[in-house]
């Protein structure tokens, strides 16, 4: 259990994260030049990925940024998908407000299982993620999500805000991306066999992502 200072000190933390973070939007902002998500890989080894357009008025919504909706199919995996979701923001000119969380049960899911994994790609060191078991009617969905910015992936929202915060005043930047990674639970199937088969996925999509989320 945490403490009641330890709670305490890490509200005024988060606090004086937003406040610097307020701050810091009158700042004028970096920004660096990257590879278009566009070009990202449609095909991982035997993933093969199809775009899925994102309608006019959900791109309103998100404001600015660059947006990859995509949905990577294995003809070895018995029908099972993963879609890839990645949302750059070039500033954040505000806090994060369209949070996956929210997103999914505007849409009519419910969480069933919330908590976090970890996550480890290749010659990068491990990093925690969300991981939510979300339902509709009968059916089922594993979800993975995380932020990314200047190196760092983190599952915390508040968190990357503090972060932002300082990056803004520090470096003059507060670009920042969301990845999220789902997969729908075949009949019969566990959700830790949908969470193998999601994590076999990022090993091979996130060591790329860094190719267009610049550090």
């Amino acid at each position: 259990m945490i403490s009641r200072n330890a709670r305490v000190a890490i509200v005024a933390l988060l606090l004086a994260g937003t406040a610097l973070f307020l701050r810091a939007l009158e700042r004028r902002e970096s920004v660096l030049p990257r590879t278009p998500l566009s070009s990202f890989p449609v095909e991982l080894r035997s993933w093969a990925g199809t775009d899925i357009p994102i309608p006019d008025e959900t791109r309103k919504r998100l404001g600015r940024g660059e947006f990859l909706q995509r949905t990577y199919r294995d003809p070895m995996s018995s029908g099972a998908y993963v879609d890839l979701y990645v949302a750059y923001i070039p500033d954040q000119r505000a806090l994060f407000r369209h949070l996956p969380q929210d997103c999914l049960e505007g849409s009519g899911w419910s969480r069933v299982e919330s908590g976090t994994t970890t996550l480890a790609f290749s010659g990068e060191a491990p990093f925690a993620a969300n991981r939510y078991l979300i339902a509709k009617g009968d059916d089922r969905q594993l979800v993975l999500f995380w932020y990314s910015a200047r190196g760092r992936r983190v599952a915390s929202e508040d968190w990357m805000n503090v972060y932002l915060a300082f990056d803004s005043l520090r470096l003059e930047r507060s670009d920042n991306a969301l990845i999220r990674m789902n997969t729908e639970l075949q009949p019969g199937e566990k959700p830790e066999e949908a969470e193998r088969r999601l994590l076999s996925f990022a090993g091979l999509a996130g060591p790329l992502l860094k190719n267009y989320i610049p550090l």
